[in-house]
């Protein structure tokens, strides 16, 4: 019955899915990013209420709209590419692992969309992702980054990768983070099956620059891991 419901869930989801692809390509092409965005929101709300995943977030009171944040919380599914825009009602770009731009329909819209991808066993082109991102961010445009680097295969939040710790002392940006929880156990990685359940999202205060300017990255790290450890909790 398990595997069945899981069945009818992912080919359900597979369906709405190249439906929200055909929208928002159309989308790019005839709307401002701002617009498509919400448009996406909207998509992606009512994907994952289809699939099973009831979607609870806190923290959307302390969030300022207007700013430029490098956003950055842990990694816990193949199905954060939806929960994190359905979340977090902020415009940006994400920097994701290059093998998702080969994904079939996803790559195509991320790649339109303008994120960037990071190689994660080419230390020079991920410098090149990495200043990109910090390019944008000095541009205004708010930046996504998932510093684990790899979806969790515990439940536990991993080690976080000091890249991204870079990225915000350089381009001197504003973190948001959060925190997701509940979707480690609707799909582990590596599974069929899904697990239909409540899920959430912690959006925690904004760490401001000139609170972390005279950290190192690993201290910034550290910190930031500590903040998004205790959203999840």
């Amino acid at each position: 019955m398990k595997r069945l419901q899981s069945a009818l869930l992912w080919v359900t989801g597979s369906l709405f899915f190249v439906l929200t692809f055909v929208i928002l390509s159309a989308g790019l092409f005839l709307l401002s990013r701002e617009r498509v965005f919400t448009l996406a929101r909207f998509l992606f709300s009512v994907q994952i209420k289809i699939m099973g995943i009831r979607l609870k977030v806190t923290g959307l009171d302390g969030l300022d709209r207007t700013r430029t944040y490098l956003i950055m919380g842990n990694h816990q599914s193949l199905f954060d590419l939806f929960v994190i825009p359905a979340a977090i009602p902020l415009t940006y770009v994400a920097v994701e692992a290059a093998y998702h731009f080969s994904i079939p329909l996803w790559g195509s819209l991320v790649t339109r969309w303008g994120c960037i991808p990071i190689y994660r066993n080419n230390l020079e082109k991920a410098k090149q992702s990495l200043e990109i991102a910090r390019q944008r961010l000095r541009e205004g445009s708010s930046i996504i980054i998932l510093p684990e680097g790899h979806r969790t295969l515990t439940g536990k939040i991993g080690p976080f990768k000091k890249g991204p710790f870079h990225l915000a002392r350089q381009a001197g940006a504003d973190i948001l983070p959060f925190a997701i929880s509940g979707l480690f156990d609707y799909h582990p990685k590596g599974t069929f099956h899904l697990n239909p359940k409540p899920v959430r999202v912690s959006i925690g205060p904004a760490i401001a620059y000139a609170t972390i300017a005279d950290l190192t990255p690993e201290q910034l790290r550290d910190h930031v891991r500590h903040v998004i450890a205790d959203l999840a909790s």
